[in-house]
């Protein structure tokens, strides 16, 4: 019999936020149903209901004819429904047997728990998947991929195993990777499971979805052919307009001025010598591989690894940037890559984010905070990056990724920077969003800022950037305009120096 999931009149309210709206739709066994939809349309709310993290403000969800509710993910799991989420759930001091059977070892007599069985147990599932990994290996000791796939062999051992979910899964991991979790993905679909699969990224859906259900504010919109719907198509409906072009209607900085920052020689322990110059009013892509050094270079330039050699001239003038809060007073600020880990302040609020990096101004000689001037910092950021929170008290993790960026945005600029580094700005951000980050960056750009943007997205890096500059091997090995930048060469640059 043919696996059913059937969400039904599901709604959700949090405090002024309606996330999701009367959501009624099926999702069958043996079939990819990806979720596509901008930030806050309610996907990942979906799935926190149906695991149990959250419970539903109305409706219901019924699996295979039998009404459903799960107050928590550990019940969810026991009755077959595991959600894989792009923040590894599990603990990296443990082998993957350990990882894969955590709560549910075999034993021996006397409550001893049976390794031997259970690396023998974990190796035959290993060898299901067709993984080159070994069950005594510790997890911490192997790559970010194969981590996830330890995530899944854990849920795929549970016999009961009906419905598993993907949220953003490969926001991570190299192209091989990706196609080493579709294979697992089309072993599980073949083997009758419900799987959903949530990410912004339409070549992934288009490949590895059979159906697409499409989301918009909270309510769902329908669910189309994931190969015969066209993408445009797909877009406008998730985002209720056409984008067209993006790139040919951003209001680009058309006056680029005099060099702003000058980077001579810089080198450090991840990265080689490197000399480039940043315009004031420029957008200066940089492009390359994954590993060839761009993070690593930033890092080094704001003073988070310490330089090897070099020097860096801000207007003309020598500076020495020893930690990012002194390349933050030069003027100088990084808007990291990973916004979970380096970026958001999980448990503070919306405003206290914002205000992160102004303690200093916004406190008097002996410490003690200015909470009107917090407040106004607050609002402004919230207004001037149109920020979607109900109260600037929400907690910052309740908002969308893209809503999460904003404000991580909004905390630098309230600085007053000069020179701005965005280091894969819109990574885990849908199409629409995107948009409004593309115009953001160019206003940046016509306020007379330097804009450095490190993306690994073509198409992004090529259609914001005023000149690209190409690392390879941890050094600088090419420049281009945008005029003259395409694939092609870029792609030669990266890979071959040249």
């Amino acid at each position: 019999m043919q696996e059913v999931l059937e969400f039904k009149g599901i709604s959700k309210y949090f405090p002024g936020v309606k996330a999701l709206d009367d959501v009624s739709f099926k999702a069958y066994g043996g079939e990819v149903l990806a979720f596509l939809g901008e930030n806050g349309a309610g996907k990942s709310t979906l799935l926190k209901i149906l695991n149990g993290d959250y419970q539903p403000t109305s409706g219901e969800y019924i699996i295979n004819g039998e009404q459903k509710h799960f107050s928590s993910p550990h019940e969810a799991i026991e009755d077959g429904i595991s959600v894989i989420y792009q923040e590894r759930q599990i603990l990296l001091e443990l082998t993957v047997a350990e990882n894969i059977y955590l709560g549910r070892m075999p034993a021996k007599r006397f409550g001893v728990i049976d390794t031997k069985k259970a690396n023998a147990d974990a190796k035959r599932i290993i060898e299901d998947f067709g993984l080159p990994i070994r069950p005594d290996t510790k997890v911490k000791d192997m790559s970010i991929a194969y981590q996830q796939m330890v995530e899944i062999m854990k849920a795929y051992s549970r016999e009961n195993l009906k419905v598993i979910c993907f949220d953003e899964p490969t926001a991570s991991l190299s192209d091989a990777e990706i196609e080493a979790l579709f294979k697992v993905i089309r072993k599980l679909r073949s083997e009758g499971k419900i799987i959903i699969y949530v990410s912004h990224r339409m070549n992934e859906i288009q490949e590895i979805a059979d159906k697409v259900a499409i989301f918009k504010d909270g309510k769902y919109v329908d669910t189309v052919d994931a190969r015969e719907t066209p993408e445009a198509q797909m877009i406008k409906m998730m985002v209720g307009r056409d984008l067209g072009d993006i790139y040919k209607e951003l209001d680009r900085n058309t006056s680029i001025g005099e060099p702003l920052l000058e980077v001579q020689g810089v080198s450090s322990d991840y990265v080689k010598e490197n000399s480039f110059v940043l315009h004031r009013g420029e957008v200066l892509g940089f492009s390359g591989l994954v590993g060839a050094g761009r993070t690593e270079l930033m890092r080094a330039i704001i003073g988070a690894d310490k330089l090897k050699s070099g020097e860096i001239y801000l207007e003309g003038k020598r500076i020495e940037n020893h930690s990012p809060h002194e390349a933050q007073k030069n003027g100088i600020v990084l808007v990291p890559e990973d916004r979970k880990l380096q970026g958001i302040l999980a448990n503070l609020s919306v405003a206290e984010n914002i205000n992160i990096s102004m303690l200093d101004a916004n406190s008097n000689k002996f410490g003690i905070m200015n909470s009107k001037k917090e407040a106004e910092v607050a609002k402004k950021g919230i207004a001037d990056f149109n920020i979607k929170t109900p109260s600037p008290s929400k907690k910052i993790v309740e908002l969308s990724g893209g809503n999460q960026q904003k404000c991580i945005v909004a905390r630098w600029i309230s600085t007053n920077p000069k020179v701005l580094i965005m280091d894969e700005p819109t990574k885990g951000i849908d199409v629409g969003a995107k948009a409004e980050f593309y115009q953001m960056i160019c206003d940046f750009a016509k306020q007379g800022m330097g804009v450095i943007l490190i993306s690994s997205e073509m198409p992004e890096v090529m259609g914001l950037s005023d000149r690209i500059v190409v690392m390879r091997g941890k050094k600088i090995v090419g420049e281009t305009s945008r005029e003259e930048a395409t694939e092609d060469k870029l792609l030669s640059m990266g890979m071959l120096g040249r």
